[in-house]
């Protein structure tokens, strides 16, 4: 199983279900990425995840596929 940088299993991700991601088959890595933000945002933070980041969760971190919810429970930062 490989995992994407946002931290979801590739093959449940809504591009690749719908076989419209542009890594195909590959998946999402950290590098730039006019498709995906969150790949170009850890490419420049230099993390393999968005959760090895610092900032997590963030801005970019909203705009999913994982819910921010989860992103503020897993980084132990919700706010209330």
């Amino acid at each position: 199983m490989k995992i994407s940088v946002c931290g979801i299993a590739c093959e449940k991700c809504p591009r690749m279900v719908s076989h419209t991601c542009p890594n195909g088959k590959q998946g999402c890595s950290p590098k730039e990425n006019k498709f995906c933000k969150l790949s170009t945002c850890a490419h420049h933070k230099g993390v393999q995840l968005c959760f090895e980041c610092p900032d997590f969760p963030c801005e970019t971190s909203k705009e999913g596929p994982v819910s921010f919810g989860y992103c503020q429970y897993i980084s132990g930062k919700k706010q209330n």
